[in-house]
């Protein structure tokens, strides 16, 4: 059955977050969908689902400004701040304490990271349920299959993010306020073990190509779930599973390559991509990313329609020279005698926004992580370091760059994994500053920066956000707030 994300009038699973509170610590919404009404149905229950993506990339254009989600540009920007990405354009910002690491228990963009994903969690958790608990004959075992699968994902995915902004978090697999409420944290490997097993069993439900969407990529397939569990191998030191894993992704050259064009990576009919989210078409955000709504500018005016971040001269300076991502993945205008450059991956923003079709969905997961993945993993599992300097070649050569030497040393080539991360993968998702921290070179990278001064590791995780304490005091706060 063929499924449309553009529902803006499906039934939703949750009534939006007026205020930054998650839904571990508050009871089900009133006049929330209930089991028997929703899933009664296959198309009830695809809507269901699909209540789940529109709000985890929507959420950003249900309000006036500003992001408002984990999925909707919050990772890639707080996560770009706290790292060495992205700088706000004034110290008078509200996000000011992202770049410095000065946050605060009562910051209400981190209370928005941990609402928002929790959101998603409570409506997978719902999805899961109450399919578990039709009796329909009018919701067939295929869909009940395939939306299991979905909601496995979505919710193993939303606790990925949560896990590395916030360190331990409770882990809620149901939507009962009773057993949710009170929670303590749950141990970060307990949840990584979750997510492990919610992706193997998603990998055996879903589809294997993307003929339910009409060959948009704007749902989960077996190829999501394979990239999102070579990510989590690797966070976890499982690396010969995590090179397993995206090798079986990028032997599927019919579905994934690597366009030669950097300016198609990001379109709708990108072949690189293995999981888009199809953003809202609303007059608000100009058919636009998160991400293009958030950072592209209209360079034809001087300083009156600028983003509110740019680039840092540490990303800036850590291109190599004639590297095409530089040029076709930034733009850059010299301000008051500085060069200041802005990430471009997105193309459409509110300046140019699209009367047309829409050029660009948000892409979540793409092929060449899966490159870098294997070429980490094969170097830290002591397998032959020519394969791990292979995949990274073919990332360099995308980008006009030549190959690394072959008779690298294995500290020279975990090295050039990082700089091949830090430069493919910037402004995305919070990589650099996930990846810093998982390596254990924050301390080295980020402790040296002025702006971070005085420096604090104990605020590279996030607070948990002040409301969720005083709801559960079963809760106990990260050290340092």
């Amino acid at each position: 059955m063929k499924r449309n994300l553009k529902l803006y009038s499906v039934i939703m699973l949750t009534v939006a977050l007026a205020s930054c509170k998650d839904l571990v610590s508050i009871p089900e919404p009133t006049g929330s969908v209930t089991t028997k009404k929703v899933f009664s149905t296959d198309g009830q229950a695809n809507s269901a689902m699909a209540g789940v993506y529109t709000r985890m990339i929507n959420k950003t254009y249900e309000g006036t400004t500003g992001m408002q989600g984990f999925a909707a540009g919050m990772s890639t920007i707080f996560g770009g701040m706290s790292g060495n990405e992205l700088i706000t354009t004034s110290t008078a910002n509200a996000y000011y304490g992202f770049n410095t690491n000065n946050l605060f228990t009562n910051d209400g963009s981190v209370a928005m990271i941990w609402g928002t994903a929790y959101d998603a969690v409570y409506g997978c958790n719902a999805v899961i349920e109450g399919i578990e608990a039709s009796v329909s004959d009018k919701l067939h075992d295929n869909v009940r299959n395939r939306l299991i699968g979905e909601a496995k994902f979505v919710r193993a995915f939303s606790y990925f993010y949560l896990l590395n902004f916030f360190g331990d978090v409770p882990m809620a697999l149901t939507i009962d306020f009773n057993k949710t409420a009170t929670m303590k944290r749950t141990p970060k490997a307990e949840i990584y073990a979750q997510l492990i097993k919610d992706l193997l069993d998603a990998k055996n439900r879903l589809p294997e190509n993307f003929s339910g969407t009409d060959g948009q990529r704007i749902l989960p397939t077996k190829w999501a779930a394979t990239a999102l569990l070579a990510r989590v191998y690797l966070y976890t030191g499982d690396y010969s599973n995590a090179a397993a894993q995206a090798t079986e992704l990028i032997s599927q050259s019919a579905l994934f390559k690597l366009p030669e064009d950097l300016n198609s990576v990001f379109l709708i009919d990108s072949e690189e991509a293995i999981w888009q989210l199809q953003q809202g078409d609303l007059p608000a955000n100009g058919k636009a990313t998160p991400e293009g709504f958030t950072l592209v500018a209209n360079k034809a005016t001087i300083l009156n329609d600028r983003p509110f971040f740019h680039m840092t001269d540490e990303l800036k300076n850590d291109f190599e020279a004639n590297d095409q991502r530089k040029i076709a993945w930034t733009w850059n205008e010299t301000t008051g005698g500085k060069e200041i450059y802005y990430p471009y991956k997105y193309k459409v923003g509110t300046y140019n926004a699209r009367t047309g079709n829409m050029t660009e969905y948000y892409v979540v997961l793409r092929l060449a992580e899966q490159y870098l993945i294997r070429a980490e993993a094969q170097a830290l599992a002591n397998m032959p370091l020519g394969s791990a300097i292979a995949d990274l070649n073919v990332i360099r050569h995308r980008a006009g760059l030549d190959d690394l030497p072959a008779g690298l040393s294995k500290s020279a080539v975990i090295l050039a994994i990082e700089h091949e991360r830090e430069i493919e993968l910037f402004a995305e998702w919070g990589h650099r500053f996930f990846d810093l921290k998982r390596t254990g070179r924050a301390e080295n990278v980020l402790s040296i920066l002025p702006i971070k001064q005085p420096w604090r590791s104990d605020q590279l995780i996030y607070p948990i956000p002040k409301t969720e304490i005083i709801a559960n005091q079963n809760l106990t706060q990260n050290p340092g707030y």
